[in-house]
C-alpha cells in the first residue's frame, strides 16, 4: 500500500514539474535588462468591438500587442530602447486628427457615436510616431430609437 501511494505521489510530482517546464522567458518574453538583437516585427491584435456596448453608441475594443511595450515615452531618443517601445494612434471616421494612447490599459473606448456606419483606424506606432502596423475596424451603431 505504501509503495503504491509513494508511486502515485512521485508520478504526480513528475507531471506537475513537466507542466511547469516553460521558462519565464518563454511566457513573458525577453528580460527588460538585456538588449534584444533582431527584434521580431511588432504586432497588433484586436478583438471585435463589444456588441452590447455598440447598442449604446459606445465603441469598446480590446487589444494586445506583441514585440513592443506600450509606454508614455516619446521622441527620437526613445528609438534606441530595447525592448522596443511605442503607443497607439486612434482615428475615427477618417477625421483629420487622431489621438495617442500610451496607457496600455488594453481597451479603447469611443463614446457618443451616432447610429450608422463607422470605422476606427488603430495604429501601433514607434516613440516618434512612425507606424509599425495598423488595422481598420468597421462597424455599425444600431439606431436606438427602433
Amino acid at each position: 500500500m505504501r509503495i503504491n501511494t509513494f508511486a502515485a505521489v512521485a508520478a504526480c510530482t513528475v507531471l506537475a514539474t513537466s507542466a511547469q517546464a516553460q521558462s519565464a522567458r518563454e511566457v513573458r518574453g525577453a528580460s527588460p535588462y538585456a538588449d534584444i538583437q533582431n527584434e521580431p516585427a511588432p504586432r497588433l491584435i484586436l478583438d471585435p468591438p463589444l456588441p452590447d456596448q455598440l447598442a449604446r453608441g459606445i465603441f469598446q475594443i480590446q487589444y494586445r500587442v506583441e514585440n513592443v511595450h506600450i509606454v508614455p515615452v516619446f521622441g527620437a531618443g526613445a528609438l534606441n530602447v530595447s525592448p522596443r517601445i511605442g503607443h497607439l494612434h486612434i482615428t475615427v471616421d477618417d477625421l483629420p486628427w487622431h489621438w495617442a494612447d500610451a496607457s496600455d490599459n488594453n481597451t479603447i473606448d469611443v463614446v457618443g457615436l451616432p447610429p450608422g456606419p463607422h470605422k476606427v483606424l488603430i495604429e501601433l506606432v514607434s516613440a516618434d510616431h512612425q507606424v509599425f502596423t495598423g488595422q481598420t475596424v468597421t462597424f455599425t451603431v444600431p439606431d436606438r430609437a427602433k
